[in-house]
């Protein structure tokens, strides 16, 4: 038997010896990531910017009736210092389905789908600051530069398909929420993990496509030199620049997103029921009709997680948030109208269709509102201001008790005051059904060894099938 040890022979050695060990150190991640079996498989976030009442939704406070009028209590604090008094729900609630779940008459639609719910009544967040709020349900922090639970989850699990994003956004189709690209973005997380945004009208796309004056030869050979100019530099760089291997990728992506976008977004196949099931004919559901029917596309094709959001920029005219400062019912109502009907049939088509029991649905807003109304004195207001003490939001699908409610607010539904959950609390959660343990998941940046859910969060037991 031969013993030398020419120099090729070394480096194959060495090369093996590496890649095993990196092989069993990815296999060691691997056990502390998936500690359960996961049950979800993707997600889908229905985000509502602005601030969604929850004494006007899902949190059912008869006490509010009684005390309609009457001063708030003294300790309540306030965002905008206009303290009106306390004001009853402006739409009836009503026990529905076989759970008897309360949901009021804003969501006539969603009360229909009430035993595919699992609604979380004591949400508590740390801010009433908007662009703050929105980016700690949606990172686990209140300011920009972290990754988002979409990020975590493409890093986490990686994707389905190589011919769509794993992380895909539809903002509203009037402008995008407070604090922009960031609320999707990827942190410190490698850039192929960031959100990729689909346009809520025209192209899904933005320059997915080279202008039709440029010819396809051109197109060709300059995709081909860009291509080999980038391998030079990565070579030159030893083969290792995160930034340009996810500008690499980026590329391969585009290229393969030019033949599965087209047919994805091509509605026209969708039947006349499915059509109607989710008012995508009407006005004034059609806008986002199309958007949950792109996510449910998108999933289908193996994308990870998709996100929509439900309102665009704050302030100015036309109003296109749910943030309720002055007239409760108009803002309210005109926000729930365009998603109450496309939300409820999103849960109606995934279950006709097997999907909803491998795929989370989640309805986040990023605070709630007061349950006073928000008035000087001697003004007669029906709006309400922020209030991140205590507000609602809901989860359905895989593998949740359904119809049920968890936690509670005071009696006047304005501080969560039993089974408290923080939004590291649900994101850990979040994680598990993915079969992810939120204390494994983590990213060295900086010195530490970061996390979605921070040094913080459990899992909401109780709420799990």
């Amino acid at each position: 038997m031969n013993t030398d040890l020419n120099r090729r022979s070394f480096l194959n050695l060495g090369t093996c010896g590496l890649g095993a060990t990196a092989f069993a150190h990815l296999l060691h991640a691997e056990s502390h990531r998936q500690p359960v079996r996961p049950v979800a498989k993707r997600a889908i976030n229905i985000c509502l910017v602005g601030g969604l009442s929850q004494v006007d939704s899902f949190d059912y406070k008869p006490e509010l009736a009684t005390f309609h009028g009457k001063a708030p209590p003294a300790e309540t604090k306030k965002h905008f210092h206009r303290v009106g008094m306390l004001r009853k729900s402006n739409w009836e609630f009503g026990q529905h389905g076989q759970s008897g779940l309360w949901v009021s008459s804003l969501f006539p639609h969603l009360a229909k789908v009430a035993d595919q719910l699992t609604v979380l009544r004591s949400m508590q967040g740390t801010t009433n600051l908007h662009t703050p709020a929105l980016f700690l349900s949606n990172s686990g922090f209140p300011v920009n530069g972290f990754p988002t639970v979409g990020s975590w989850l493409s890093y986490g699990l990686g994707a389905e398909t190589n011919s769509l994003p794993s992380y895909v956004v539809i903002a509203d189709r009037r402008g995008n929420p407070s604090g922009g690209v960031s609320t999707w973005g990827h942190g410190f997380l490698p850039a192929s993990h960031q959100g990729v945004p689909l346009q809520a009208k025209g192209h899904p796309v933005r320059d997915l496509f080279p202008p039709q004056s440029v010819s396809a030869e051109l197109t060709r050979d300059t995709d081909t030199l860009r291509l080999a100019m980038h391998r030079q530099q990565l070579a030159r760089l030893g083969g290792v620049d995160a930034v340009l291997e996810a500008r690499l990728r980026s590329y391969e992506l585009a290229a393969q997103m030019q033949l599965s976008v087209p047919e994805m977004s091509d509605l026209a196949s969708e039947p006349q029921s499915i059509r109607r099931l989710y008012g995508l004919d009407e006005q004034p559901t059609a806008d986002f009709a199309r958007n949950c029917i792109l996510g449910r596309r998108l999933l289908e094709r193996g994308v990870r997680f998709v996100q929509l959001f439900s309102g665009g920029p704050l302030g100015g005219m036309p109003r296109a948030s749910w943030d309720a400062h002055e007239k409760m019912i108009p803002n309210h109502s005109r926000e729930a109208v365009r998603i109450d009907q496309p939300v409820a049939a999103l849960l109606t088509d995934l279950q006709q269709r097997g999907l909803l029991e491998d795929t989370l649905i989640t309805f986040t807003t990023e605070f709630g509102r007061t349950p006073f109304a928000e008035s000087k004195p001697g003004e007669n207001s029906t709006g309400r201001d922020h209030n991140s003490a205590g507000f609602s939001i809901w989860m359905a699908g895989a593998g949740l008790r359904p119809g049920i409610t968890y936690g509670e607010t005071d009696e006047i539904g304005y501080k969560a005051a039993r089974d408290i959950l923080t939004w590291h609390d649900f994101h850990a959660t979040m994680l598990h059904l993915f079969g992810i343990d939120h204390t494994a998941l983590t990213f060295y940046h900086n010195g530490i060894e970061r996390r979605l859910t921070n040094v913080h969060g459990h899992v909401v037991k109780d709420i799990l099938a």
